[in-house]
C-alpha cells in the first residue's frame, strides 16, 4: 500500500494550478504526508516544495474517488499565469506551472490525475 498524499488545490477563474514534469507529464501537485502529519499541513507543505508558493489551506474536500488522494482547497496570493520552479525534494526536477482550464478536456493527465480533475470541477 502507497503512503497518503495531500493534493493542495488552487483554483482560479475556472481554472486549476498544474504543472508539466520533465519526466511525468502533465500533473496537479501533490505529495505524501509524512507521520503524524494531518493532510492540511502536509498540502501547505508540499505546496511550498513543489511550486515555491506559501499558502493557506481553506478546507478539506475529502479525497480522490478511488485514491488515497486528501485533496486540500488552498488560497494564495497573487499569482502569474506561468512560472517555473526547481523542486529540491524531487531531485532538483524543474517544474512548468501553469492554469488549467477545468472545463477544458484533461488531455496529458495520467488517470489517477484526470479523477482528480473531474473531482475538483464538481466543487462548487
Amino acid at each position: 500500500m502507497t503512503a497518503p498524499r495531500a493534493m493542495p488545490v488552487l483554483r482560479r477563474d475556472g481554472r486549476v494550478l498544474a504543472f508539466r514534469h520533465p519526466q511525468a507529464g502533465l500533473q496537479l501537485p501533490k505529495g505524501r504526508i509524512e507521520p503524524r502529519e494531518r493532510p492540511v499541513d502536509a498540502a501547505i507543505r508540499e505546496l511550498h516544495e513543489e511550486a515555491g508558493i506559501f499558502a493557506r489551506a481553506v478546507r478539506a474536500r475529502g479525497r480522490v474517488p478511488g485514491l488515497g488522494w486528501h485533496l486540500v482547497e488552498m488560497e494564495a496570493g497573487p499569482l502569474p499565469p506561468r512560472w517555473t520552479h526547481r523542486c529540491a525534494d524531487d531531485g532538483g526536477h524543474l517544474f512548468a506551472y501553469f492554469w488549467h482550464p477545468l472545463d477544458a478536456p484533461p488531455r496529458g493527465f495520467a488517470a489517477p490525475y484526470r479523477r482528480a480533475l473531474a473531482a475538483i470541477a464538481r466543487w462548487t
